[in-house]
């Protein structure tokens, strides 16, 4: 296949964004650096180091803040399943029609560049663009509309077969198939991605590939000796090490079709950690006192708001890579029980017992607390009242009740070995041989400064607000269902079985 002809409008410069959902900054830059060729080729001409994420450190809305430059807050999107209202049951699942924000493809449509976008996290259901787009894992099948324009999807068929959203059941101890799927959405993926840059007009591409978001959860515990589940010489030991390499692999067949003058980013929205245990979060809470349900629960049971007596609840929780801790607030929630005045008291009071918890000998763990209020430029729809991370990531949220203690060492919706981490990776070169950096790492990166860098590549003031320390002016997001019954429920069992509900 040979180099695209340029096609570009106005400045021949091309950007090319290949984001690698997880990658984590301690396996590319040190690890395994000596066996990963292509990317320490763009380590070697450029400039790259630690990339900050989000807060929290979650695909979504991490990727989207990205490419909005707008935080989690300015988004008023904390998750993949976010409260639709103060109500108790009241909660809708993220997608496209709840940013509000310019994307970086939007300012470039505007100055007359066009876009090709695959697989960002957000994307769905599409929004028309000055280019084309493939939409994200969140698309509920190949049935539905996820691409842009819709015939799109015909041409990807003909190319690459039926599109692969995602593996298919994540948590499983079916390791051997799990790998099979993984490879087959990367290469699938990596494919679509040589076809479009090679056969269709743009001047910036994005692509983000899920592999190693996968990969890290179901086979950290074979290869880190830290890891409380690493038996030695196991024999998936090198499954994520030859996984990196396959990928380097179809990185470097991209970067050869790439014209060498291309500004190439390479980034993730998080990193990835060896996951130690759970935390169970609403059980901590029913045993402190703040959560009260109806009756007694002898077994492990999902939380469900129907199971808790509200007229004596002061706060309850969610489970997943993090913890979001809802109060139980006089005039904002139905039953809510807790005066405004009294709110930050409990709040401290909160911060400070989560703060000191620890794991089962009472050993410290290294939880962080932060408050919407304080973290994000501004908190549109409703945000948590607390983001907790229990062992700094080391331990995730459980949300289901019913355990005998408040510490687990098994994920109660499946085996897990990683946690997200807060730092992703960043690599900026260009396509050609081309040296546009010492190689040497860099500090301060945060995830607030692709966009920017992104339209700076242009020529391209990025619009007032668009990059790190943005602030919105507030105001509500409250679109329609994108899902229906049917598609809500699958997407609901994915995800929980994903680890992020």
């Amino acid at each position: 296949m040979e180099r695209c002809a340029s096609k570009t409008r106005g400045m021949s410069q091309k950007v090319c964004l290949i984001g690698l959902d997880c990658a984590a900054p301690e396996l590319i830059f040190e690890l395994w650096a000596n066996v990963l060729p292509n990317l320490q080729n763009v380590m070697q001409r450029g400039i790259w180091g630690r990339l900050e994420s989000t807060i929290p450190p979650i695909t979504v809305p991490a990727w989207m803040c990205m490419m909005t430059g707008k935080d989690p807050g300015t988004l008023g999107i904390y998750g993949f399943r976010n409260r639709r209202d103060h109500s108790y049951d009241g909660l809708q699942f993220a997608s496209s029609k709840l940013v509000n924000e310019q994307t970086v493809w939007d300012v470039l449509g505007e100055h007359g560049k066009q876009s090709i976008i695959l697989g960002v996290p957000l994307t769905y259901p599409p929004k028309p663009l000055d280019g084309l787009m493939i939409c994200d894992f969140l698309a509920p099948d190949t049935q539905s509309n996820y691409t842009y324009p819709t015939e799109l999807k015909d041409e990807i068929r003909a190319v690459a077969g039926e599109y692969i959203f995602d593996t298919r059941k994540f948590r499983t101890e079916d390791k051997n198939r799990l790998l099979a799927d993984i490879y087959a959405m990367t290469r699938q993926r990596f494919a679509i991605a040589r076809h479009l840059v090679t056969t269709k007009p743009w001047d910036f591409f994005a692509m983000v590939e899920m592999g190693p978001d996968r990969i890290h959860h179901a086979f950290w515990k074979y290869f880190d000796p830290k890891h409380p589940k690493y038996v030695p010489g196991n024999p998936l030991e090198h499954a994520i090490r030859d996984y990196y390499i396959a990928l380097d692999g179809e990185i470097g067949q991209l970067l050869a079709l790439l014209e060498p003058d291309t500004r190439l980013l390479i980034v993730s929205d998080h990193g990835a950690k060896r996951m130690d245990g759970g935390i169970c979060f609403n059980q901590w809470l029913i045993d402190e006192g703040y959560l009260v349900l109806h009756k007694p629960v002898d077994e492990v049971t999902k939380f469900s708001p129907t199971l808790v007596d509200w007229s004596q609840t002061r706060a309850w929780g969610d489970g997943g890579y993090y913890g979001r801790l809802f109060l139980n607030i006089q005039g904002r929630e139905p039953q809510g029980i807790v005066p405004p005045s009294e709110v930050e008291a409990l709040k401290t009071e909160m911060t400070t017992k989560l703060e000191a918890l620890g794991d089962e000998t009472g050993t410290p763990i290294g939880n962080r607390i932060f408050r919407p209020e304080t973290t994000y430029a501004i908190c549109r729809n409703v945000s948590p009242d607390l983001i907790v991370y229990f062992g700094d990531l080391h331990w995730r949220s459980v949300g289901s009740i019913g355990h005998p203690t408040i510490w687990t060492r098994e994920n109660d919706t499946g085996p897990d070995d990683a946690n997200h981490a807060q730092h992703g990776i960043f690599l900026m070169a260009e396509a050609g041989p081309q040296i546009v950096g010492d190689g040497r790492s860099r500090e301060g990166l945060s995830l607030y400064d692709i966009s920017p860098t992104v339209l700076n590549a242009f020529g391209i003031t990025p619009p007032t607000g668009m990059g790190r320390h943005s602030i919105g002016a507030e105001k509500p997001v409250r679109p329609d269902d994108v899902y229906s019954p049917e598609e809500e429920a699958e997407l609901a069992r994915r995800l929980e079985d994903l680890g992020y509900l």
